[in-house]
């Protein structure tokens, strides 16, 4: 177990991987990188195992990561404390780590972020991008606090609150489509007319054809790991994609992009948050609840 003696090791452990590097750590906390160097190798003798991946920059390993988010959640809960007693007068910068998928923080979430830093000064938010059908994975190994996903059910030792849809709808320029589907969307034409996928984890294109063809397929893709990219790529007539349809309302109005189907796919969302924490990152969730509730669609009943 823990003990009050381990929380210098701790907050060296934490600041080591938050800052990448043990002289980085050491500007941070005023002390020698020596002194960092001995405080983490006495914990990982004390816990029987590496904590740090020594490199440029240094990571965590999964026990690692985990003591670091300890630490960052006793950060949180003494600033609370302060807050609670009247003894914050002085603004206290505060690590949040949250998984967040590329396309919300392309559309909405930078809004969120400035809300809750208007209401919640010292937060420092450390995000994590990975695919909304992925990224509670984060938040289940203890890696972050809170998450963006669109799991529909909670993750254990959280609660969980639901954001509304994300709208995307699938889109190629007027030289994809009249090269690549002259006659509409078919089988054989989507077989053959590459589409773009944000990672190996994006579903979304294959979920599509599958709807729009009434048969599983395989698609050549082009892999763009980048929101903005994608919207770029379909413009430059690289392939066809989903994209948000925030981003896609220039481009639709001008004709520079075509709709592929006359029917949006809505990506139902939900807000993760640490039951641990819930209540001291209560102004954030409110902060994140309240702008999807104003920038995404709102139904009982989206499609997923």
């Amino acid at each position: 177990m823990l003990t009050p003696a381990d929380y210098p090791a701790l907050t060296a452990l934490a600041h080591v991987l938050r800052c990448g590097s043990f002289e980085a750590a050491a500007h941070a906390l005023h002390v020698t990188p020596s002194a960092i160097s001995q405080r983490i190798k006495a914990l990982e003798d004390r816990m029987g195992t590496p904590l740090v991946l020594r490199g440029s920059p240094c990571t965590g390993t999964a026990t690692g990561r985990r003591l670091a988010r300890h630490m960052e959640d006793v950060g949180l809960l003494e600033a609370q404390l302060s807050h609670d007693l009247g003894q914050d007068e002085r603004v206290t910068r505060r690590p949040l780590r949250i998984a967040v998928n590329a396309d919300s923080l392309a559309t909405w979430f930078c809004d969120a972020m400035a809300q809750a830093l208007a209401a919640q000064e010292g937060l420092l938010f450390q995000l994590e991008i990975d695919d909304q059908d992925h990224s509670a994975d984060a938040l289940k190994r203890g890696d972050v606090i809170g998450a963006v996903s669109a799991r529909a059910t909670a993750v254990a030792g959280c609660d969980i609150h639901p954001l509304g849809a994300l709208r995307y709808e699938a889109v190629a320029s007027p030289g994809f489509v009249a090269r690549y589907l002259p006659d509409g969307i078919t089988a054989a034409a989507l077989t053959h007319a590459p589409s773009l996928v944000y990672n190996e984890k994006d579903r979304l294109q294959d979920i599509w054809a599958t709807q729009v063809s009434g048969q599983r397929l395989s698609l050549p893709a082009h892999r763009i790991p980048s929101t903005h990219g994608f919207v770029d790529a379909a413009l430059l007539g690289l392939g066809w994609g989903l994209n948000p349809v925030g981003l896609l309302a220039p481009h639709l109005a001008s004709g520079a992009l075509l709709r592929l189907s006359p029917d949006p796919v809505d990506i139902a969302l939900f807000w993760h948050v640490s039951r641990l924490n819930a209540l001291v990152l209560a102004p954030v969730t409110q902060a994140i609840v309240g702008t999807a509730k104003s920038q995404l669609i709102q139904t009982k009943t989206p499609a997923t």
